[in-house]
């Protein structure tokens, strides 16, 4: 009888722990699985299963087709034209190729909202490129071959690399580099610093006696000493730079074997008794990245969760805090190609339209990537013209998903 009674209070006891546990259970947040595509697929949805307004999604992209950078498609000529302020150095240096017409890709909650255009093209994509340099860069110092970006770059360099042995140059940092404020002077691959977007009226012959400015103190966007940058990186990591991106991050986020960054012609080095291409910042001079709106997301998306990718932490979050931090002399820029959303010096931010959180990886063109924290979105718009439109475009996009909640 009282085993019986025993056995019974047992079973009572274990059914009331099972229940509470159950209770526990179902009251506690359901941890939903974050989706990363695959390689070669992105999942698809209507807009309105990701909480945007269909006519409203509609209405951005058509505005984005109706407002395509009116110039020649065919880059070669294009870019010779756009940057003929600079003559004589306004050549090609490296490839180019014609583009397509208006495209991109609008992504919410992970999932593809809407798609226009050649998407799969792998396009110039000027200085977007940049962005793709200082994530390496970024890298150099998740690993330790950076200790910290406020170091002089000159001890890093081997002997008999003169790139910042002048009293000038010596000073520079890597984050001077970094934020485009390194005013450093000289010559790389031909190209004087005076080369990219001089003074407007100024002549070549006015280069040697232009106003200098300690470095740190002045922006200046410059892609040749982007070009010091690249090639300081490509010294420190004595590795091609392209292979160290495929490897540590274009291969883990799935991206297509599409995209290629072209050098120079004469943009080569020997490292450790090997021939290796420095691979420029940007598409000024011809060359750079040539990637597809589809792997340009894929970018932007891994950067839209924090460096991280389907559980592996690709780049560091402490990385990304110093990208997103304003720079002294810049209030709107970060790490190159960091642009900010915050207020500039007249209290202004570049995309009144956006959260001031939000940031925007630029090239020439225009080649956009968007990254929206705020609302989990990711767009991608190529080929858009100057000025208002860009922002334009945005705020319908953010039209659609205020009307989609």
């Amino acid at each position: 009888m009282h085993r019986n009674v025993r056995m019974m209070w047992m079973m009572w006891v274990l059914a009331a722990v099972v229940s509470a546990a159950t209770i526990v259970a179902s009251a506690a947040p359901q941890v939903v699985s974050k989706y990363f595509p695959p390689r070669g697929e992105w999942q698809k949805r209507e807009p309105g299963a990701v909480g945007l307004d269909k006519a409203k999604l509609d209405d951005a992209v058509a505005f984005a087709i109706a407002n395509e950078n009116p110039n020649p498609k065919d880059l070669a000529a294009d870019i010779v034209n756009t940057f003929r302020n600079e003559s004589p150095y306004n050549t090609l240096a490296g490839p180019a190729a014609p583009r397509a017409g208006a495209n991109g890709l609008i992504i919410r909650h992970g999932l593809v909202a809407a798609e226009w255009g050649e998407t799969g093209r792998a396009d110039m994509t000027f200085s977007v490129t940049k962005t793709f340099l200082s994530t390496v860069v970024g890298l150099a110092v998740a690993n330790g071959r950076i200790r910290d970006v406020k170091d002089r770059v000159a001890p890093y360099m081997p002997a008999g690399v003169d790139l910042f042995a002048s009293p000038h140059n010596a000073p520079i940092t890597w984050e001077h580099l970094l934020r485009q404020t390194s005013d450093w002077s000289g010559t790389l691959w031909g190209q004087p610093d005076w080369a990219d977007r001089p003074p407007r009226g100024q002549r070549p012959e006015q280069w040697p006696v232009r106003e200098m400015h300690d470095p740190g103190t002045c922006y200046k966007y410059n892609d040749v000493r982007v070009n010091v940058l690249a090639l300081a990186t490509l010294y420190v990591m004595k590795r091609p730079i392209p292979e160290i991106l495929k490897e540590s991050i274009m291969d883990p986020i799935g991206a297509s074997n599409g995209w290629h960054w072209e050098p120079y012609e004469n943009a080569f080095v020997t490292i450790d008794g090997k021939r290796m291409a420095s691979v420029p910042g940007g598409g000024h001079h011809g060359g750079g990245m040539f990637i597809s709106a589809w792997d340009l997301a894929r970018f932007g998306y891994l950067f839209l969760n924090n460096g991280r990718w389907n559980g592996r932490q690709l780049v560091p979050e402490t990385w990304m805090a110093m990208a997103r931090t304003p720079g002294p002399a810049n209030p709107t820029y970060g790490f190159m190609n960091w642009f900010l959303n915050t207020p500039n010096a007249a209290g202004q931010r570049p995309f009144p339209s956006t959260p001031a959180s939000s940031v925007t990886f630029q090239g020439n063109g225009q080649n956009i990537v968007f990254i929206d924290w705020e609302h989990d979105l990711v767009v991608v718009v190529r080929w858009i013209k100057g000025g208002s439109a860009l922002n334009d475009f945005l705020g319908k996009v953010l039209a659609a998903v205020s009307a989609g909640t």
